[in-house]
């Protein structure tokens, strides 16, 4: 597809948007599945309920634009999944707690991505005049802000202390 409008971009944006979730909720679930902090694995647990909550979201809007939510992936969430293998998927720790602060490393990496492209499509939903679909746009961002928040609250509570 050429991107010849704002409106194009938009939809090339929902769609890589849409293909890193996909990536980053698989992801998820194995870092959960890894995680031995209790307050650690309720948040992944819970970061993947929302991020399929923000797949749930995506999908009609790219699909109300007469595009596929499949059309496009995500080279940058792919980097980013693979950095979790490495990371943590594949790679041996002797403590629990060390594992724990990786996983949230990688995570909130995940996170960020999350929150730059809410965050671009939201505002490029305001600019078209495609209100409704900026206010959900902006939940979703709102909601990856507070899943990130509450990482940092686990890894300075206790996670990095345990770790150190």
């Amino acid at each position: 597809m050429a991107l010849n409008s704002l409106k194009d971009v938009y939809i090339d944006q929902l769609q890589d948007l849409y293909s890193a979730n996909r990536q980053s909720i698989e992801a998820t679930r194995k870092l959960a599945g890894k995680a031995r902090d209790p307050e650690l694995k309720d948040a992944l647990e819970r970061g993947v309920e929302g991020i399929q909550r923000g797949i749930d979201t995506l999908k009609p809007i790219i699909e109300g634009h007469d595009a596929k939510p499949t059309g496009e992936f995500c080279k940058g969430m792919e980097g980013i999944v693979k950095e979790v293998e490495a990371h943590v998927l594949n790679a041996d720790f002797g403590e629990d707690a060390v594992r724990d602060a990786m996983i949230i490393t990688q995570y909130q990496r995940m996170t960020h991505y999350g929150i730059a492209g809410y965050g671009c499509v939201a505002a490029f939903a305001k600019r078209l005049g495609l209100d409704g679909e900026a206010a959900k746009l902006n939940e979703c961002l709102d909601n990856t802000y507070e899943g990130d928040r509450r990482m940092t609250d686990i890894a300075v509570g206790d996670v990095n202390k345990q770790a150190a």
